[in-house]
């Protein structure tokens, strides 16, 4: 039952957009659940395989900034060329997360899919979480972080 809906999934995304122009990036964000409304636990490996060989996207928003998404091995199956976004910072937790622990994650996600295809991001973009009240100083420096990373690792 959940392959036959996971290829209904990928069917239909791939459905929406086979006539993109050539120009169009498209992207998909594989949610966790945010603040009580978990809709995703476990790793990503039972879909892994199928849905990064199957789904005709550009890149994969995945987050990692928990336990709960596993490791990153799943990430073998992305297709050379393929983007991997991975959500390793919070937008649930104020504590900001450390320039050494971000390169470590991100130095452990290469191990798995090569380093040029890998981006850092939030877990789930600070909108999903405005409810929360997450302080803008708290966004910014977040933020800032993402690219004091992004800068070191990728240049």
């Amino acid at each position: 039952m959940r392959i036959r809906r996971l290829n209904t999934y990928i069917d239909a995304i791939n459905e929406s957009i086979k006539e993109r122009p050539a120009n169009m990036t498209v992207c998909v964000h594989l949610c966790r659940g945010n603040r009580g409304h978990g809709m995703a636990d476990g790793g990503y490996e039972p879909v892994a395989e199928r849905l990064f060989s199957k789904l005709n996207v550009d890149g994969f928003f995945l987050e990692y900034d928990t336990p709960r998404a596993g490791d990153f091995a799943p990430l073998r199956f992305v297709p050379k060329g393929t983007r991997v976004v991975l959500g390793l910072v919070s937008t649930k937790l104020s504590d900001l997360e450390t320039a050494e622990l971000l390169k470590k994650r991100i130095d452990e996600a290469a191990r798995c899919a090569p380093v040029e295809q890998l981006c850092l991001s939030p877990q789930c973009g600070f909108a999903s979480s405005a409810r929360s009240g997450l302080p803008m100083d708290v966004v910014e420096r977040k933020l800032a972080r993402i690219v004091e990373v992004a800068d070191q690792v990728w240049g």
